[in-house]
């Protein structure tokens, strides 16, 4: 029970319940609208208020699927894609990464922070941190990618989520391995959609129009 406690996906739970901290005015104004007598402390209310909410996203959580909160219209690549075509890919679609497959299975992701990290010489660089190595430099970082494919900068192996799975597993997931987006396969492995950060807290917040 008590490492059920500290799982990811129900610190999660915990963790947006205080996103929406209610105050002691909050509270008390609150109490004042509901009729009658209330042997409930302020305090006590507040508390109660939490475990709720936790309780109410966990179950939403458990309830909802990856596939009915990921995008299906995912901006792929094949390996031997040139970085220059990668990049002009993501511009297009106005993406910070794409899913590299190889007939229909992915097998890594190129995102913004792996041009930054091959960039950068193998660590992360802000993008200002580059611009002002460019200007101090004798040359462009940029161009010494422009042989490099796809697969010499993707994060691999990807990391993937069943389509069948609850939005707790994602936010396993998410919590696990430090990242900001999640690819969604079916059952036989094959590339079924992308799930991020983003769409996991819409879909807890605006659940209405999701379920």
């Amino acid at each position: 029970m008590a490492d059920e406690a500290k799982s990811p996906s129900n610190q999660l739970c915990r963790g947006l319940a205080r996103l929406l901290a209610i105050s002691d005015e909050d509270v008390v104004a609150a109490m004042r609208t509901i009729p009658g007598f209330l042997d409930i402390t302020p305090g006590d209310f507040r508390e109660l208020y939490e475990f709720a909410y936790a309780h109410a996203v966990s179950r939403l959580t458990h309830r909802l699927l990856a596939r009915q909160v990921m995008v299906r219209a995912v901006v792929t690549v094949a390996p031997a894609t040139p970085l220059t075509e990668v990049a002009a890919t993501m511009a297009r679609a106005a993406v910070s990464g794409v899913v590299v497959v190889v007939e229909g299975r992915p097998v890594g992701v190129v995102s913004e922070r792996d041009f930054l990290t091959r960039l950068g010489g193998g660590e992360v660089e802000s993008l200002m941190a580059i611009i002002a190595g460019a200007f101090g430099g004798t040359g462009c970082a940029v161009g010494s990618l422009k042989e490099e494919r796809a697969e010499e900068i993707m994060s691999a192996p990807v990391v993937t989520v069943e389509e069948a799975q609850p939005l707790c597993a994602v936010a396993d997931l998410f919590a696990t391995h430090h990242i900001n987006r999640v690819v969604v396969v079916d059952g036989h492995g094959q590339l079924a959609g992308i799930l991020t950060r983003h769409d996991l807290v819409r879909a807890i917040f605006g659940s209405a129009e999701v379920i």
